[in-house]
């Protein structure tokens, strides 16, 4: 379990570089993370943004999950002028949600910049907070991609269960990590039941963490219950995030074999 302040280990030297990209013409900018510390290309990451974009939050946990030894693209799923507009986010976030495929083809746009760097070498995974977490899970009910990229593992952070294209029996082959938050009143207990079930049915290779007490959003930081401009049901939890962390650390340990 780590900390409150030991986000980065202090023996790692965490480099970053933005990392340019398309959606088939839609250009996109991802942060891509290593741990300098670490001889060679490591196993990758796409760590997938909440509903803000690709936010500090965002870039916090690429570096955070780089300082454990992987190579993390931090990916842009909205595209230029969306975030800090309002509007734009709504419209995006429910253009992506509606239409599975276009969610899919997105967050492998991202897949692929990643298996294309020279930092990232081996298996990848997916980690995705809120909406990415939605997006992490869409990647594995999709199943297996034309371009035979091996994504070995999803992990799902305080993100949404329902979906409106559920997983087909043998479709899933990633395995699949969620960590949800058990008083989160923006994921039902009816959607977990769902999706444990839709989960059995496909015969995936699935397990769920539920922490008791903890909202929606319990990894960041800034999410207090009451303050300005404070969304309802969102609320910060240190235990839930260390103990999620941990166990996405040890998940990827054994999805990725590392």
């Amino acid at each position: 379990m780590i900390s409150d302040d030991s986000l980065l280990p202090t023996r790692s030297v965490i480099s970053a570089r933005d990392l340019a990209y398309d959606d088939l013409g839609l250009p996109l900018a991802g942060l891509l993370c290593w741990d300098e510390a670490q001889d060679g290309p490591r196993p990758g990451i796409l760590l997938i943004h909440g509903g803000a974009g690709l936010d500090e939050h965002a870039r916090e946990q690429a570096r955070r999950y780089a300082a454990i030894g992987y190579t993390v693209l931090a990916c842009d799923m909205f595209g230029p002028g969306v975030a800090g507009n309002r509007e734009r986010v709504m419209a995006c976030l429910l253009a992506l949600r509606d239409d599975p495929e276009l969610l899919v083809r997105r967050a492998w746009a991202g897949l692929a910049a990643l298996a294309g760097c020279p930092e990232a070498a081996g298996r990848l995974a997916a980690v995705g907070f809120c909406f990415g977490g939605m997006t992490a899970l869409a990647l594995a009910r999709a199943g297996a991609h034309p371009a035979d990229a091996d994504l070995a593992g999803v992990v799902s952070i305080h993100g949404s269960l329902a979906t409106t294209r559920p997983a087909r029996p043998g479709t899933v082959t990633a395995q699949i990590l969620v960590c949800h938050g058990a008083s989160d009143p923006h994921v039902p207990p009816g959607d977990v039941t769902a999706f444990a079930e839709e989960m059995n049915r496909a015969d995936a290779d699935w397990e769920l963490i539920m922490y008791g007490r903890a909202m929606h959003g319990f990894t960041h930081r800034d999410a207090v219950p009451g303050a300005p401009g404070a969304m309802p049901g969102v609320a910060y939890d240190r235990l839930a995030d260390e103990r999620s962390f941990a166990a996405a650390r040890a998940f990827l340990a054994g999805a990725l074999g590392s």
